[in-house]
């Protein structure tokens, strides 16, 4: 039976609807980074920028900068401690199977509903006794704790699907359990792994709670705290608050495009065809 095209239509169009009012605030916050000082306080504003200005993101370059190569330099590196420990984890899980992995598992679920401002508290104590308190790798291991979690998850179920003849095969051909999960089963797992390094840099990315507490006041800070600072010191110049935020937000955004076809393999994959 076929639908009708009035409401195909209405489907659509109210698709657009919910989508714009999703997307306007990012398009509102494009809109004031571009808005000159003397046209900010105008009633009604200007929807668009028509009297633009680039004031804000020279600001931004010549100010935020070192804020975001560390967390650059913070998001890689805990997309690699977290792939590094999630991928063996879940691979033990869903084909070693190991005596107590059902309880693991579901450990695993109990650490994600811990706050983060609790697991913060935590780290804070542990790293005041070993002098890591306001470094970088500190804040790493501490997001990547948020990550982990997840992370053993998503390897576990998209392993679990990979076939056991050819794992058999590979240990038949004088493979250990450490090749076969090196040479077989990761570069089967592509799509799982981006699919967690991209969840992993996006929570490191926009982490806050982590780096108010173990990074504050240091030497090397994340943008989410050059933002931070940058609200409370010009709390005036909101076209430069804007086009930080704009600024900060490209990275994440460009490497979502660019994921999406593996996010969405990784997610609704669990299995390849014999």
């Amino acid at each position: 039976m076929n639908r009708s095209p009035s409401r195909t239509w209405w489907k659509t169009a109210t698709g657009l609807l919910l989508t714009g009012i999703m997307l306007f605030p990012v398009y509102w916050m494009l809109n004031v980074s571009l808005t000159r000082d003397q046209d900010m306080r105008k009633s009604p504003p200007d929807l668009l920028p028509l009297n633009g200005t680039l004031a804000g993101y020279r600001t931004v370059l010549d100010e935020q900068l070192p804020y975001l190569a560390t967390s650059l330099v913070i998001g890689m590196g805990t997309v690699v401690l977290t792939v590094a420990l999630a991928a063996p984890a879940g691979y033990a899980l869903a084909k070693l199977r190991p005596r107590g992995g059902g309880l693991l598992a579901f450990l695993f679920l109990v650490a994600q509903m811990i706050p983060g401002i609790i697991m913060a508290m935590g780290f804070y104590a542990i790293y005041l006794q070993l002098g890591l308190l306001r470094s970088v790798p500190g804040l790493i291991v501490a997001d990547s704790t948020l990550a982990v979690p997840f992370a053993v998850l998503i390897f576990t179920a998209f392993m679990s699907g990979i076939p056991g003849e050819l794992l058999q095969a590979a240990k038949t051909d004088g493979a250990g359990a450490l090749r076969t999960f090196w040479s077989v089963v990761l570069p089967m797992s592509r799509n799982a792994v981006v699919t967690v390094s991209l969840f992993a840099f996006l929570w490191s990315w926009s982490d806050f709670v982590f780096a108010g507490t173990l990074v504050n006041g240091g030497a090397h800070e994340p943008i989410t705290l050059g933002i931070y600072h940058y609200i409370g010191n010009n709390n005036q110049e909101w076209n430069a608050i804007m086009a930080t935020a704009v600024v900060s937000s490209l990275p994440a955004a460009v490497i979502l495009v660019l994921a999406q076809r593996y996010i969405a393999a990784g997610v609704t994959a669990g299995a390849v065809k014999d």
